[in-house]
């Protein structure tokens, strides 16, 4: 017994990942109430590293940081909130349609809601769409820009959540018509659809998550591989297209400049849909190899704080907030489905989470969030962006984040 007994002492510290000089003292140091110690000390510290082998340290979280008490925030929030125009909380702007920042903070709010077991508030959720129905059909956005046909997401999980067919119907028309040309089509549609591709194409990284969104939701609510497939096709050519060899992705060909949430879109979005996607689909291996590359670099270009930067590669330009939420959604996504190296991206999602819950500030707003922000030809065009506290294009991903740490 006295030989057994240090050697399975031995064997438990190699599976709990303690340092030797403590795995040696407790195996050699036997008191006769060994269990005892073994469990007041050796257990506690196994159970609360967070890199211990097995949880990615993506488990256990100090308090008031964990996914379900940051989500729950992130939700209220969104509940209590008017509808915003393209995400900014200036009340004095009233939006004349839903915005895409609204489609997917509301997305992530019914993921959260289901994802941490609370019918009730998958209910308040639905009730603030019943409007969009019936007085407020006026905000219903109109279907004829890849920005505005990510809105059917929302439907189509109202629709997964609830069974009800009219969520069904309204969200399969945005889908549809996001392949189906117009009445009036220009020639520009006229040759994308020719080519197979959504008529709503303009190689913009951001598509690939407004795309992807509305038709993986179609997917997931018909079973029908027509739309997860044509997603999966267009990610394909969007990859071969404008991907750099390091796996990122300038803001556009007229703007070199590799601009943090462009690229969280596009790191999002490629999670989203591998999420999804069938394995034996033939367009899996391509899209499973841009993501990897794109991981790669950016886990190379966190910072030390946990977060990424406005311009990715600039190691002067400030932390923003909403690609870090976008990358750090992709990196949980690959580590919980075994895509990524768990103790690598395992440890930067659980950095990149943990300053997120550091940016949250008293009325539940995220900081630091870089404004709208269209094509721009110069490095301090990005620089000078605006930092917005609390607009939903950060606090969309952060919720994100929340449902996939859940999931």
């Amino acid at each position: 017994m006295e030989q057994v007994i240090p050697a399975l002492l031995l064997t438990l510290g190699e599976k709990m990942r303690i340092p030797v000089v403590i795995k040696k003292w407790f195996a050699w140091a036997l008191l006769p109430n060994w269990a005892l110690l073994l469990f007041w000390v050796l257990l506690p510290i196994w159970g609360c590293a967070p890199g211990r082998q097995g949880d990615s340290g993506l488990e256990t979280w100090p308090e008031g940081k964990s996914p379900v008490e940051v989500g729950t925030r992130l939700a209220e929030d969104f509940l209590r909130s008017p509808h915003t125009l393209f995400g900014d909380r200036d009340t004095s702007r009233k939006p004349s349609y839903i915005t895409y920042p609204d489609v997917c903070a509301w997305l992530g709010g019914l993921w959260f809601a289901q994802a941490s077991g609370n019918p009730e508030m998958a209910r308040r959720f639905e009730e603030r769409f019943l409007p969009l129905l019936d007085t407020d059909k006026h905000l219903q956005p109109r279907p004829n820009h890849v920005d505005n046909n990510v809105f059917g997401a929302v439907p189509l999980e109202l629709y997964l959540q609830t069974h009800k067919d009219t969520f069904l119907q309204m969200g399969l028309m945005y889908a549809d018509t996001q392949w189906d040309l117009p009445t009036d089509p220009s020639p520009a549609d006229e040759a994308w659809a020719r080519q197979g591709f959504s008529w709503q194409t303009r190689v913009w990284i951001d598509d690939m998550f407004m795309i992807t969104a509305v038709q993986a939701q179609a997917f997931r609510a018909t079973g029908n591989p027509k739309y997860i497939d044509r997603a999966a096709r267009e990610m394909v050519f969007y990859l071969d297209t404008i991907q750099l060899k390091n796996g990122l992705f300038y803001h556009s060909t007229e703007a070199p400049f590799i601009w943090g949430r462009g690229n969280g879109w596009m790191a999002a979005g490629t999670a989203e849909l591998l999420r999804l996607l069938p394995r034996e689909n033939p367009h899996f291996p391509r899209i499973m190899e841009g993501y990897q590359r794109m991981m790669k670099t950016l886990q190379e270009y966190q910072s030390e704080s946990g977060m990424w930067r406005q311009i990715v590669d600039d190691p002067e330009a400030w932390e923003e907030s909403s690609s870090t939420a976008m990358f750090t959604y992709a990196f949980i996504t690959g580590v919980k489905n075994g895509w990524l190296d768990k103790e690598t991206y395992g440890a930067a999602a659980r950095k990149g989470w943990l300053a997120l819950v550091s940016h949250l500030d008293e009325h539940d707003h995220i900081t630091d969030v870089c404004a709208g922000t269209p094509i721009g030809k110069t490095r301090e065009y990005y620089l000078d962006r605006p930092r917005i506290t609390g607009d939903l294009h950060g606090q969309a991903p952060f919720l994100w984040c929340a449902v996939a740490l859940l999931r």
